[in-house]
């Protein structure tokens, strides 16, 4: 094709990888190890957590047809929590995590009835029990780790959690649906941050039942933030089409979080193929994606068939022109082929979202939109293990490349260091991340 005529030249100059000596065979890095998969894994549950629990509360508050039905979406991911912390803490201490983590979903119907009666006290002891929960829960989690995630970093961890869930809500609630959405990707991203702390904890708490292999590697960094892009990008592309659909007064915001989304993912791709690259990977991405998926919206709401048909014929587009691109980019470490198959699966999942929430199939929908978040994660995984693949070197320290974005997610790993270490330094900047959202909250009452 001609587009892979067009990035070819440009990311072969622009790989930046070392001139030392290759990394050996065995020493070789890669996303796909015990550890990262724990780290994916928690990273899939818990910001499913956060995504879902704002569209419960926001669609409850609405009144919207279909959120009893987020509602359940949002409790079933605490009961798919439940297997992956018996495997670890076996099943005694699953149950416990349940029974925590379960009922503090409970406190999403307190939080939307004072919302909707404006009533103070209701709040007040609503804020209450948020507090409790973040008590008991940081507790577990101490108590889980034996103490390798701290008291003190999982309480304000949590709390900064709370805080933007309810930050997203109240700025839902007041018409601010900037902030709303800013607030949204923050908290969207934290998720990441609590995932890799606790991942961190875990493998160091048990090295043994892990392999010994680390979950703070570059290898793993690249992944996480790579399925942190992907996830997000269903998430928003989802929730936009159903925003459009019903025209509500901040899908024009989505829209904004859309693009603000896009440009961190072109500054990840920038980190690794260079300007050039970045610049194909926009042309791509915004032309027959983001606008196609605009256009089925509209052609939903005209009846129009035909423009309808138009539409879905960019998605296929789309998927050929980034399938190529990312078999161009990763020298085919991700062939084509497959990139084109798994985006048009992706493709697929986002349309059968809406069309089942168009048709008014709300459970359908919820459990169609958390089998293509999650497909998310396995999209992640191939594009990092194909570009650690190609680019070994790169992320063969124990450091992230230095020119990889500061787009909150990620991070430098340090191997010499104690994970108490790390997770101290964790809770102090969760501290200042909390006092920063009370300190903007007060501000905008």
């Amino acid at each position: 094709m001609n587009l892979k005529k067009l990035i070819v030249p440009a990311l072969s100059v622009s790989l930046l990888i070392p001139t030392a000596g290759n990394v050996q065979a065995a020493e070789k890095p890669t996303v796909n190890t015990p550890a990262s998969q724990l780290r994916a894994d928690l990273d899939y549950l818990l910001s499913e957590h956060f995504v879902l629990a704002v569209t419960a509360m926001t669609k409850s508050y609405d009144g919207a047809k279909d959120a009893e039905a987020a509602n359940k979406a949002l409790d079933q991911n605490a009961l798919d929590m439940t297997p992956a912390i018996a495997s670890v803490y076996g099943e005694e201490g699953a149950a416990e995590f349940e029974r925590i983590f379960r009922e503090h979903n409970n406190y999403t119907d307190d939080l939307v009835n004072a919302a909707k009666n404006k009533d103070k006290n209701a709040r007040a002891d609503a804020e209450k029990e948020v507090a409790e929960f973040v008590e008991e829960f940081s507790t577990f989690l101490s108590t889980a780790t034996e103490g390798k995630l701290p008291k003190e970093a999982a309480t304000e961890a949590v709390k900064v959690h709370e805080a933007q869930v309810l930050e997203v809500f109240d700025n839902y609630v007041e018409g601010d649906y900037k902030e709303a959405n800013e607030t949204f990707r923050e908290g969207y991203k934290h998720m990441y941050v609590i995932s890799d702390a606790l991942s961190g904890a875990i493998t160091t708490q048990m090295p043994e039942k892990f392999e010994n292999t680390k979950s703070d590697t570059p290898a793993a960094d690249l992944r996480s933030a790579l399925n942190s892009l992907a996830a997000e990008h269903f998430a928003l592309a989802a929730t936009g089409m159903q925003k459009g659909f019903d025209q509500k007064e901040d899908y024009d915001f989505v829209s904004w979080a859309e693009d603000a989304h896009t440009a961190d993912f072109k500054a990840a791709i920038a980190s690794i193929y260079g300007e050039e690259g970045a610049a194909q990977f926009e042309k791509v991405w915004q032309g027959n994606h983001i606008n196609a998926q605009s256009e089925i919206v509209a052609a939903t709401l005209e009846g129009d068939e035909a423009k309808a048909k138009e539409a879905k014929a960019k998605l296929n587009q789309f998927a050929m022109d980034f399938g190529a691109f990312l078999g161009a980019a990763t020298a085919e470490n991700l062939p084509a082929a497959d990139a084109e198959k798994a985006i048009k699966a992706h493709e697929d999942l986002v349309r059968q979202t809406f069309d089942q929430y168009v048709a008014g199939d709300y459970d359908a929908s919820y459990a169609s939109f958390r089998e293509g978040y999650k497909y998310m994660f396995g999209v992640g995984q191939a594009l990092g293990g194909a570009i650690v693949t190609q680019m070994p070197d790169k992320f063969a320290g124990s450091e992230m490349p230095s020119d990889m974005p500061k787009t909150g997610f990620g991070g430098a790993s340090d191997s010499t260091s104690t994970s108490a270490i790390a997770l101290t330094g964790l809770g102090s900047l969760l501290a200042v991340s909390a006092l920063f959202l009370f300190r903007r909250k007060s501000t905008n009452q």
